[in-house]
């Protein structure tokens, strides 16, 4: 064979070869969904978890008494799941079991509750986390008679009367006459006989002594009255707890003298009210 025919026939190879590249380059972009038109479909795979924690339903702040609205479930990622967060499934009860706590940090929204950040009831220093800052605790003691029939319950809004003896002269003999007074309003009511809301599933009516949230003027005009005389407890209205914006009112004028004469005595003559005298 000669050259000249060699020399063509490998010119024809060559082109056969390209030629059938090219055919099958374009085969395979017409196949290509993208070169089409199509949507480019990407899949991911997204973790869906099934544990459900304890969440803050919404802000709570520093010695908010727990409520089971304050509490709910919510889907949280396993991989995030943090060893003291309570789980539906561990802990099916927490909720029940959580209400009655105090708040000892402040929760926001949807914040995984944390043992840390509760005082159960019964622990130690419950009742201190109940005091709201610059408040003060002080007990009274108190009776069915003396406390609206035992119908107080923590965290209402009472009224303390005190109920005393002062000297009586008509002219012809001195007697004592029995003075009452209220000498606090709107005091927040913190516990009854160390018990929080219910005893065995039922509120708790009855008790022997009141403990009340005051300032600390307010605490030592209670512990002075005491002294005095007989204390009741006066139950307020719902409707008037924020009354004065919420803020007890005290007449501390009972620490001075009574603000009727000296040592708190006042003196009756002929049925009338006069200066005190020694």
């Amino acid at each position: 064979m000669s050259p000249m025919r060699l020399i063509i026939l490998a010119v024809a190879a060559g082109a056969a070869i390209v030629a059938a590249l090219l055919v099958r380059n374009m085969s395979a972009q017409s196949s290509d969904p993208n070169l089409n038109g199509d949507p480019l479909v990407v899949e991911r795979v997204i973790e869906v978890s099934e544990v459900k924690v304890l969440v803050a339903a919404a802000d709570l702040r520093i010695g908010s008494l727990i409520t089971p609205e304050d509490l709910r479930w919510e889907d949280w990622p396993e991989k995030s799941l943090h060893i003291g967060y309570f789980t539906e499934v561990d802990t099916p009860t927490a909720i029940e079991d959580l209400v009655g706590s105090v708040v000892r940090i402040s929760l926001y929204e949807d914040e995984p509750i944390l043992p840390q950040k509760l005082v159960m009831k019964g622990e130690t220093g419950f009742m201190a986390a109940l005091i709201k800052p610059g408040m003060r605790a002080i007990s009274v003691e108190i009776s069915p008679e003396t406390a609206s029939a035992g119908f107080i319950l923590p965290d209402d809004r009472v009224d303390v009367i005190l109920t005393y003896e002062v000297e009586s002269n008509d002219g012809q003999m001195i007697s004592q006459q029995p003075v009452t007074r209220t000498i606090i309003e709107n005091a927040r009511v913190l516990a009854i006989d160390q018990i929080f809301g219910e005893v065995d599933g039922a509120p708790a009516l009855t008790g022997s002594t009141a403990t009340l949230e005051l300032e600390p003027l307010q605490t030592e005009l209670l512990a002075h009255a005491g002294r005095m005389g007989m204390l009741s407890l006066s139950l307020r209205s719902v409707a008037d707890a924020d009354q004065n914006d919420g803020t007890t009112l005290a007449y501390t004028d009972l620490l001075k003298g009574g603000g009727k004469g000296n040592n708190g005595i006042t003196i009756y003559r002929n049925g009338t009210a006069g200066p005190g005298g020694s």
